[in-house]
């Protein structure tokens, strides 16, 4: 079975992130891989153990990114390309990464792709069913189960609180949601040979693409951070005066009646 995980290189939101000018300072900040892209490579991996075949990360970013990919070699995958935007494209959205991915997949014999549910920096959960769409494959997103029985597929996936069951078939796309499973962490040995495992790097003239063909359809106006809550007001006195004011504040403050 030829399982591929799409992954990100992101902000540790643990860590402090500085604005500057509404752009984050890179400079200092520290990068881990995408956490829910980590709950795609574990499964990936008991995938891979039970049925057979080759496990493969993709990324698309700049020469940097190689540090998350060997890490994903580290915990047991197979291979890792890198498809290196860093001179090609000067701007990019979810629309260029999901065609530099589909691009490159459409050209390789695929019966299961992971990805991550969303990413921790943007949030959007765009690029694994734009993937999905560009190759006309099935897509199943925030999964927290999977098992596979020949080309048949049962996945359960997590609605708003409850849980949705869904039968389908490969080829098909899935994106890994909290609880999926619980990701291990790379071993010495697994750093070690993660070392000596092939990692490739192609560039938008490996993939018959042109900068135009990837330009970003949205733009990225600022970034900034929520306000600071303001102290909450205690309302004193009796029931029906705490009514009153609290009527008052609705209409005259927050003019919502």
């Amino acid at each position: 079975m030829n399982i591929y995980v799409l992954l990100k290189r992101t902000f540790d939101t643990e860590e402090k992130i500085t604005l500057s000018g509404g752009v984050i300072q890179e400079d200092g900040a520290e990068f881990i891989i995408n956490p829910y892209d980590e709950y795609a490579v574990e499964e990936a991996i008991t995938v891979r153990d039970e049925h057979g075949g080759e496990v493969t990360v993709v990324t698309v970013g700049g020469e940097e990114s190689e540090k998350q990919l060997r890490t994903a070699l580290a915990m047991g995958a197979d291979k890792a390309v890198l498809i290196n935007t860093e001179d090609d494209v000067e701007a990019s959205d979810q629309f260029t990464t999901a065609t530099l991915l589909a691009t490159y997949l459409k050209e390789q014999e695929v019966d299961l792709i992971i990805a991550g549910n969303v990413a921790i920096d943007g949030g959007s959960g765009q690029v694994g069913p734009r993937v999905a769409d560009q190759l006309d494959i099935p897509y199943v997103t925030t999964i927290t189960e999977l098992s596979i029985d020949g080309d048949t597929v049962k996945v359960v996936r997590d609605v708003e609180g409850d849980s949705e069951e869904i039968t389908t078939s490969l080829p098909l796309l899935v994106t890994a949601q909290q609880g999926l499973n619980e990701p291990r962490y790379p071993s010495l040995p697994g750093i070690m040979k993660a070392k000596k495992k092939p990692l490739d790097e192609l560039e938008l003239d490996d993939l018959d693409l042109e900068e135009d063909d990837v330009e970003a359809k949205t733009k990225r106006i600022e970034v900034f951070l929520p306000p600071q809550k303001e102290a909450g007001r205690i309302l004193e006195g009796d029931l029906d005066q705490q009514v009153q004011e609290l009527v008052k504040v609705l209409r005259t403050e927050a003019k919502v009646i």
